[in-house]
């Protein structure tokens, strides 16, 4: 991620801040430390001591490995972070929850160009978008070689299914070609 991206979402969260409590938290310049909580490995090596140089503000960078981590850590309370990453499948219980503040928009003039579908499908669980801003987006897409299923298949019309994949009789046939498929815990 870049910096331009780190300083936008830091920027945006430093204006809303986590705790429920509805009385105004301290910006990262009154406090001079920034509490984010994210995945591990969502940001580059060198973002946080870069940002800390460029702003004079410290990074306190907290890790999770599962929505079940975050939430849990959250509705617990006194977290007192400034930046949470949290997945959507979790981010509308949380706000229900009251681990929120609301984002203040009149200090986020980007808001503007973000893409209108994204911000419909957050609207699901945020409505308003008042508590967040997407900060990556994740797909899942197939790929394959169209001759190579034209000659296995006879066409590629196998591929207009997840059983290509899922298939024990169609992946055999692929066995030769090689298939991979990406996972996570």
């Amino acid at each position: 991620m870049t910096l331009r991206l780190l300083a936008l979402t830091l920027s945006i969260t430093l204006l809303s801040g986590c705790g429920g409590s509805g009385a105004p938290g301290k910006t990262a310049a009154q406090a001079k430390v920034l509490n984010v909580y994210n995945y591990s490995d969502y940001i580059a090596e060198d973002t946080i001591p870069t940002f800390e140089k460029s702003t004079g503000i410290k990074v306190t960078y907290d890790v999770f490995d599962s929505d079940e981590m975050v939430e849990t850590k959250l509705l617990a309370g006194g977290s007192d972070y400034d930046v949470v990453v949290p997945t959507l499948n979790f981010f509308g219980r949380q706000i229900q929850a009251g681990v929120f503040l609301p984002l203040d928009k009149s200090k986020i003039p980007n808001l503007v160009n973000l893409d209108p579908d994204v911000m419909r499908r957050i609207a699901a669980q945020d409505p308003d978008n008042a508590y967040g801003v997407p900060y990556m987006i994740g797909t899942t897409g197939i790929g394959y070689n169209v001759d190579k299923l034209k000659a296995i298949f006879g066409s590629t019309d196998v591929a207009n299914s997840w059983d290509l994949v899922f298939k024990p009789e169609n992946l055999s046939k692929l066995k030769d070609c090689g298939v991979t498929i990406l996972d996570t815990p």
